[in-house]
């Protein structure tokens, strides 16, 4: 493997080197200095702070190089919520916190897929599809994070390659190319985002209505931007002062984008009702049956399907029969014919 590192200090650059040199060939170079990357690089490393406003202006100037090569790892020396994002936003595929041994660095680079493109290969449409969404979903994420702005038209940009990809390559192509090369809350949005739209294909809907629904689906998750990571990115069951902050996540969405012109009152109440059920056990506003919109019923079978095959290091990942079978035991909380119709979307499409 052809492996390059970029760093903003000559320690660290060494010392990834170092760890790198026996198993691959290595090149390198200082950010502010960068050149045109070889397109015989199989993956880059950046170890450089992501928060710095010279080290982003200077991966910025790089990122179209980047953004040619298939696996970007990012080296972060703090696991805060700016830090992460950003890394994802200028580019990433993976982030890995420091400090990182040469295993776990060996283990995210060699894990690749058989289908892979070979280095400098154009990317395909889903995974062009892919990237542009997990960068716009981190961006939404560093906003809320920080207070700023959303980038609503990015996002729903972002959505409709998604859709445009999923209409022409269909929804395995989606999952297989989410899961490969992208981890955590941004997997989940993207998987949810493709499973949304191809459920809303199967049902015939019109071209308003899937696109309310891929723009749902895209902002469904934003509220977990306030949730601490360590939650968030939790192993194991969470005990309940755990499982009550993750279930603020739907009103803190709906907070950040309540008031944005751009942001239409079917999306508002997808974002913040996507976790209510029919029998009224859901969250956050126990609503029932007759109070719950036809976008959020098809919405919250999309996100239970994507959170049960999403992909995990800390688990394997769940057979798509397996998911439906337990979408399908759900009666009384999803409408049973909608469920029904989404067997040929979980199970063949």
């Amino acid at each position: 493997m052809r492996i390059h590192v970029v760093s903003d200090n000559r320690a660290e650059l060494s010392a990834v080197r170092a760890m790198l040199e026996q198993q691959s060939t290595v090149t390198s170079e200082l950010l502010g200095n960068t050149g045109t990357l070889s397109k015989e690089i199989d993956a880059v490393v950046v170890t450089a702070d992501p928060r710095l406003v010279e080290n982003i202006s200077a991966l910025k100037r790089l990122s179209g190089n980047l953004n040619r090569i298939r696996k970007r790892v990012f080296l972060i020396d703090q696991k805060n919520r700016l830090s992460i994002v950003q890394a994802y936003a200028l580019g990433a595929t993976h982030v890995l916190t420091n400090p990182v041994s040469k295993d776990q660095l060996l283990a995210k680079l060699f894990d690749r897929a058989p289908a892979e493109i070979a280095p400098g290969e154009i990317l395909s449409g889903g995974q062009a599809a892919a990237q542009a969404g997990a960068a716009s979903i981190a961006s939404m994420f560093s906003a809320v994070s920080i207070g700023s702005p959303i980038d609503v038209k990015g996002a729903k940009d972002a959505a409709s390659k998604i859709a445009d990809s999923i209409a022409e390559d269909g929804l395995s192509e989606w999952l297989a190319t989410v899961r490969h090369h992208h981890e955590g809350t941004y997997q989940h949005c993207l998987l949810v985002t493709g499973i949304a739209v191809d459920f809303g294909l199967s049902l015939g809907l019109g071209k308003a209505d899937i696109e309310r629904l891929h723009s749902a689906a895209m902002f469904h998750d934003i509220g977990k931007a306030k949730i601490p990571l360590a939650v968030l990115d939790k192993p194991g069951r969470l005990d309940a002062e755990e499982r009550a902050l993750i279930e603020t996540h739907p009103a803190a969405g709906y907070d950040a984008l309540k008031g944005n012109a751009h942001i239409s009152p079917e999306i508002l109440d997808a974002v913040r009702h996507h976790h209510e059920y029919l029998d009224g056990s859901g969250y956050p506003d126990a609503l029932c049956a007759e109070s719950i919109s036809d976008i959020v019923r098809v919405l919250t079978i999309s996100d239970i399907f994507a959170a049960l095959i999403e992909h995990r290091h800390y688990k394997p990942t769940m057979p798509r029969e397996q998911a439906y079978e337990i979408i399908r035991s759900m009666q009384g909380k999803l409408e049973m014919p909608l469920v029904a119709a989404f067997k040929e979307v979980a199970l063949t499409r």
